[in-house]
């Protein structure tokens, strides 16, 4: 199996570097590559994923398919988005939902049952829908049409009430979808942490799919839609708060532009307490690093 292998620190190995993000540094290159430099990883591949708010669960699933299929051991995943520097602020409408944030899991190989275990996925895009959420300056074909670029095709762009029907409808479906995929019932569920998109769609998702608020794992409050960056932020988080024990059911969902949606099942790792405190003077529990035990799946 394949999942998170904890709070690793610096010295830890790593064999490849996955970015989600829909923010790049510039259109061409990747900005992986760079992101492995700076942070000293040598050589190591290196690649971008572009689907949106939607970007970490499609980096999770693709960390465990470069694990399972014995590629690599020890994946970075990154999920980072920088919403500010596309915001128009005339919008008042996205102006005050986005933030800026930055999140990252390594993703390790493990043995079968171990806590951390990535069980199963469900993705999905309906490009139909492709004009959703956009940014309409900046690209091909932008740059192909004739005369000079449209007024305001640089900034972020939503129709709201859309997306919102959207997001709700293909979130719930695909946990529904994964949730009878590994054979789990709502009750279930121990932590349910959704991309944190606002606050409305969340409470819908959830109503829907019959699960408790006591069991949600809400950030959005404090930090806004942080885009591929609200998934890792949500659960760094809820670990600080000593939320989560190790072997914990865990169910990841997103939706984002393309349109594009995915879910994810998981099991929480094990995890230590350091023997300082943490951020805030409060304890925090700390996740040990996977035993690699072999290559049938990912921790």
């Amino acid at each position: 199996p394949a999942g998170p292998a904890g709070r690793a620190g610096t010295s830890s190995v790593v064999d490849a570097v996955v970015l989600a993000t829909a923010t790049p540094d510039h259109p061409c290159p990747a900005t992986a590559p760079a992101l492995a430099a700076r942070l000293g990883l040598g050589q190591v591949p290196a690649f971008d994923i572009g689907a949106v708010c939607s970007g970490f669960v499609y980096g999770l699933a693709v960390c465990h398919g470069l694990i399972v299929s014995g590629l690599y051991d020890r994946v970075l995943l990154v999920g980072a988005d920088a919403y500010s520097t596309w915001l128009d602020p005339g919008d008042r409408a996205t102006g005050v939902v986005f933030g800026d944030g930055a999140g990252a899991a390594l993703i390790g190989a493990g043995g079968p049952g171990d806590p951390g275990e990535l069980l199963a996925f469900d993705l999905g895009s309906d490009g139909t829908g492709y004009g959703l959420v956009t940014v309409e300056g900046g690209g091909s074909r932008a740059r192909s049409r004739p005369g000079p670029a449209v007024e305001g095709d640089q900034y972020f762009r939503m129709r709201g009430q859309t997306v919102y029907q959207h997001a709700v409808e293909r979130m719930t479906g695909s946990c529904r979808s994964l949730l009878r995929t590994v054979g789990w019932h709502a009750d279930q569920v121990d932590h349910f942490v959704p991309h944190q998109a606002n606050g409305r769609i969340l409470r819908s998702v959830a109503e829907r799919l019959g699960i408790g608020e006591e069991r949600c794992v809400i950030h959005l409050d404090r930090v806004g839609n942080t885009g591929a960056a609200s998934l890792p932020l949500a659960l760094a988080d809820g670990a600080a708060r000593e939320r989560f024990r190790a072997g914990d059911r865990m169910l990841l969902t997103a939706f984002g532009g393309g349109l594009t949606w995915g879910t994810a099942a998981l099991r929480w790792p094990e995890t230590r307490v350091p023997a300082g405190p943490g951020p805030g003077g409060t304890r925090r529990r700390e996740p040990k690093g996977t035993e690699e035990n072999g290559r049938d799946g990912t921790s």
